[in-house]
């Protein structure tokens, strides 16, 4: 796969197939951040949870470099959370 086509495959995933399949994707990782909050006892926040997931994907791209989908994943999980972090943090610097 070439760039352009992992960044393409993220964006199918991220607005319309995982959306159809998980629901909205910021109230899928709102719930999710309310879990993990739980469970670990400190504050995740949505975006936090983006960055989590990318980590996850890394790690399993470390394993497996050619799986092309951990790489359309993380590029997945990079543009959600980009889009919770201005949603979530309004006073941090715009940096475009």
């Amino acid at each position: 796969m070439i760039r352009a086509e992992i960044l393409d495959a993220a964006a199918q995933a991220v607005t319309v197939d995982r959306a159809a399949t998980h629901g909205d994707m910021e109230d899928n990782f709102d719930l999710i951040a309310d879990y993990w909050s739980a469970h670990l006892g400190i504050d995740v926040r949505p975006h936090d949870v983006a960055l989590m997931l990318v980590m996850l994907k890394a790690a399993r791209a470390r394993g497996n470099p050619v799986h092309a989908d951990n790489w359309v994943d993380i590029a997945g999980y990079a543009a959600c959370g980009g889009e919770l972090a201005t949603k979530y943090l309004p006073d941090a610097e715009d940096v475009q």
